[in-house]
């Protein structure tokens, strides 16, 4: 008789706090046998560490390197060597659960294990609380209202592009700063934005920094964000006290 394929699941951990992942997300966790995660080169792994107060101990474990570079040749080898080992897993019928920090299919590495293993297995995706989500609760600052257009976009791109795709838009997020924080910033000065922004960095994690953009400085880690807003709505363009935010 054949053997059944195991299930992989791509489980959203959120932006690092381990109780900010879902019911749905810790059941499952507790319940496969086997584990996969990304983990940058040389470095302990950030999704296992979100997700290890749910782990029950005793799973087989695939950790994958991630090399950090701006160049897909390297990536594309490295998933094509994690989605081998997590399908020799699912061929003998074993459930993998795949972390990914903030939602699976927003930025996430489980994208590309999803586009390998998907034609072949059973993939079931459980989202997370995205980032800029978590960056907006905790500065006390709403994303979007009424007929608001919210635009999301990868710091990495071009000043013309940026500048671009902000234009059109109410309320924005950028993202993926790091090194190019302080251009991002001058971009956003020279737009006259720099007082409708907030800055945000590792955001319900260890070192979690909320601040207004004028008064931010660099370097910014990968984990940073800034929250923008030129709308019309008046309680959308600054953060709310946290004095009048009830406990």
């Amino acid at each position: 008789m054949t053997r059944a394929p195991g299930t992989l699941y791509g489980i959203g951990l959120g932006p690092g706090d381990p109780e900010l992942l879902t019911l749905k997300a810790v059941r499952l966790l507790r319940a496969a046998p086997v584990i996969a995660y990304p983990a940058a080169e040389g470095q302990a792994s950030l999704a296992r560490s979100i997700a290890a107060p749910h782990l029950p101990g005793a799973q087989r474990e695939i950790a994958f390197p991630m090399p950090m570079r701006t160049d897909r040749a390297p990536a594309r080898a490295v998933y094509d060597a994690a989605a081998r080992a997590i399908a020799a897993e699912l061929r003998e019928g074993r459930d993998v659960a795949a972390l990914c920090e903030g939602d699976p299919f927003f930025y996430g590495s489980f994208i590309y294990l999803f586009e390998r293993l998907a034609p072949r297995f059973p993939v079931e995706v459980v989202p997370g609380i995205a980032s800029v989500m978590a960056a907006a609760a905790a500065a006390r600052r709403p994303l979007a209202a009424r007929g608001d257009v919210l635009t999301i976009v990868p710091g990495p791109l071009e000043d013309a592009d940026l500048e671009a795709r902000l234009a059109g838009c109410q309320s924005f997020a950028i993202l993926k700063l790091g090194r190019h924080f302080e251009r991002v910033r001058a971009l956003l000065d020279r737009l006259g934005l720099l007082d409708a922004c907030a800055f945000a960095e590792r955001v319900s994690m260890p070192g979690e920094r909320l601040t207004p953009l004028r008064e931010a400085s660099g370097p910014a880690p990968y984990f940073s964000m800034i929250l923008g807003y030129r709308g019309t709505e008046p309680a959308m363009a600054a953060g709310l006290p946290r004095s009048a935010v009830p406990a």
